[in-house]
């Protein structure tokens, strides 16, 4: 269209910028719009010094676009903005200027243009580029900008680019403001809870699934649970942005879930949210979220898309909500304080003692949670895996040097051994039955927990571990145990890791758990034995944790796991479906790779794991016949199980 002779005429004749500029404010369209034109092919060329000049086309610029868009001129529109573009790319005085006075142009055109998706996708790399460096949007800014930015995130007409610049500019936004930005990382976890509870219905509703089959009665009981959990939230969220700056976040809260909450808001009797409640909100959210995807690959790959990942890292890695205690504790001191000295003015003082603590530690094991069940999909690797400060904190974690509850140290154990196994396949078909597919090395879910404190498998590199696993296949497919051991000596020795020798896993019972029914009575009544007694003190007042204290000890190189039994103590007696219910086991540990070594069953519901094991050596998959050869049912009750233990 322009020579690079023409454009080095222009640029020797308008050396200060002046005629370019009157062609971008005269009051003609054509002319506006060509000089937009002159404007936007001058700005591609590198060799164009960058004056002053530049920063004053950018605003004539974004003036153009903003007015353009208002009278419905797409094509001066994009024109305009594309030359914006450029100005932002090439010098850095317009983006100061933008950033101090053209944020709201650019927002009423994104309001404006919400179904012109070139525009959209304009308007999202730009402000991108502006939140990408040193200045930062103000807390101001980023509550007014969240009414766009979430929309780009879930609307279906969003492409990747829109969606990616959302995320990137929200998870900016959480970052530089903690607890300032509760309210919008709880806004973007409630929206995104839920779409996927409106996909979900439908998705059971056009089922073929009988009624009375188990895993659609768990799955209609997390519909229930995760439409309470959004209305929770959504109150939350209203309830904090109307007793902070409801101003900025006036727009926002015009988004479902949040509008029917605001409309019902009584402006006289507003209720006081604190850091405790906004945490427990979040924590149900967590949870639901966790619950309705776990086995839906659908709705994982949804969430991932909308940026599940950033939002889990927050709260994992920040502590969003202990500064909103802290900031609440000191309000209520300065309160107290007031009134201490006859102030008057302070109304409804609070007492700093009536300050309770969140419970960060239970938002951090869901999120903990749900980021395990994720981790398997290619897309969170690469995520985690660029994320130095993520990495090292999951090894902390996982290493109980900076998380003291064990289950939130197993799924930090399982995302280390899911992120670096490098068997990806990214040709998953989105029908959620991948849990059946041959993979190369153990995918671990959410029922298997990871107790062994001694084993960092994650430590390995990709190559030694691909190189293992390339090993281990080979060995599945002979069936001569000797040779088995030999191939994972030479594993060993390539690696640098020892390979478990064997599975150990504990199945607890109905009304147990992963790790309270493996524990040592904390009853400490006279009728024990004196060695039973002694046992109980040496275990300190919570009782011992004792497979994950004792076999880790005496198994070093064994893999030691629990398989938890969830949404069981629902069922009891007939109404118990064995087959079912192993058959769900069995998809866990086959993805785990459980039956390629020898196995070892503990626990005190037999008939389900005999169910188990029948079912596999019956179908054969994945699970070597010799591994499974045999089971001992061996029960106690109550006290009885210490002295089994000894034995």
């Amino acid at each position: 269209m322009a020579s690079d002779v023409n454009r080095s005429h222009i640029e020797e004749l308008d050396f200060n910028g002046h005629v370019v500029m009157s062609a971008l404010i005269a009051p003609e369209r054509s002319v506006k719009f060509h000089g937009s034109l002159v404007a936007q092919l001058l700005l591609k060329d590198e060799n164009l010094p960058m004056n002053d000049f530049v920063s004053d086309w950018s605003s004539t610029l974004l003036t153009t676009v903003s007015q353009a868009s208002k009278a419905d001129d797409i094509s001066l529109t994009r024109v305009a903005l594309s030359a914006f573009l450029l100005s932002l790319e090439r010098c850095p005085g317009a983006q100061r200027v933008v950033m101090e006075k053209g944020l709201h142009l650019m927002r009423e055109t994104a309001k404006r243009t919400m179904n012109h998706k070139s525009v959209q996708e304009s308007l999202a790399k730009g402000l991108e580029s502006l939140c990408s460096g040193d200045m930062r949007l103000s807390i101001e800014e980023g509550q007014k900008w969240s009414c766009i930015l979430l929309p780009w995130v879930f609307r279906e007409t969003s492409s990747d680019a829109i969606r990616s610049s959302a995320i990137t500019i929200l998870s900016r936004i959480c970052e530089d403001y903690g607890p300032s930005s509760i309210p919008i990382s709880q806004g973007w976890l409630a929206i995104m809870l839920s779409d996927i509870l409106k996909s979900r219905k439908l998705s059971l509703k056009g089922s073929a699934q009988p009624r009375d089959k188990v895993k659609t009665q768990i799955d209609q009981a997390n519909v229930l649970s995760g439409t309470q959990s959004v209305n929770q939230l959504a109150s939350d969220v209203v309830n904090l942005a109307v007793n902070g700056d409801s101003f900025a976040l006036e727009d926002f809260l015009t988004l479902e879930p949040f509008i029917n909450t605001y409309k019902n808001l009584k402006k006289g009797n507003i209720p006081k949210v604190n850091a405790l409640d906004s945490a427990l909100a979040t924590l149900k959210g967590i949870k639901a979220m966790t619950e309705i995807c776990s086995d839906d690959l659908f709705s994982q790959k949804k969430i991932i898309d909308y940026g599940i990942i950033p939002l889990l890292r927050r709260f994992l890695l920040s502590d969003d909500y202990e500064k909103l205690s802290a900031i609440e504790a000191y309000d209520a001191s300065r309160d107290m304080e007031a009134n201490d000295h006859g102030d008057s003015s302070v109304v409804d003082a609070r007492d700093p003692s009536s300050v309770r603590v969140p419970p960060t530690a239970h938002v951090r094991r869901h999120a903990a949670r749900l980021l395990m069940v994720l981790s398997v999909h290619p897309k969170v690797k690469k995520m985690i895996l660029e994320d130095k400060d993520w990495c090292n904190w999951l090894d902390e974690c996982a290493n109980g040097k900076i998380c003291s509850d064990l289950k939130t140290q197993s799924y930090a154990r399982a995302t280390l051994l899911n992120i670096f196994c490098n068997d990806d396949d990214d040709d998953d078909d989105g029908d959620g039955n991948n849990g059946s597919k041959n993979h190369g090395c153990a995918r671990y879910g959410e029922t298997i927990f990871l107790i062994n404190p001694g084993m960092s498998h994650w430590e390995c590199s990709r190559k030694g571990r691909n190189n293992n696993n390339n090993n281990n296949n080979n060995n599945n497919n002979n069936n001569n145990n000797n040779n088995n051991n030999n191939n994972n000596n030479n594993n060993d020795s390539e690696g640098g890791l020892e390979s478990p020798s064997l599975d150990v896993i504990f199945v607890h019972g109905l009304r147990g758990g992963p790790y309270k029914t493996w524990r040592l009575s904390e009853d400490k009544s006279s009728s024990k034995s004196g060695l039973v007694e002694k046992i109980d003190e040496e275990a300190g007042k919570h009782g011992t944790f004792w497979p994950g204290e004792w076999l880790s000890t005496d198994f070093p190189h064994a893999l030691i796991s629990f398989v938890l039994q969830t949404n069981l103590t629902q069922w009891s007696g007939s109404s118990l479906p064995l087959q079912e219910v192993s058959s769900m086991l069995l998809e866990k540990l086959i993805a785990a790779r459980i039956g390629d070594r020898p196995v070892v069953f503990h626990g005190g519901i037999g008939c389900e794991t005999d169910a188990t094991s029948s079912k596999c050596r019956k179908q054969r998959q994945s699970c070597q016949k010799q591994c499974w050869c045999g089971m001992f049912d061996l029960i106690t009750y109550h006290y009885f199980q210490l002295i089994f233990i000894i034995i």
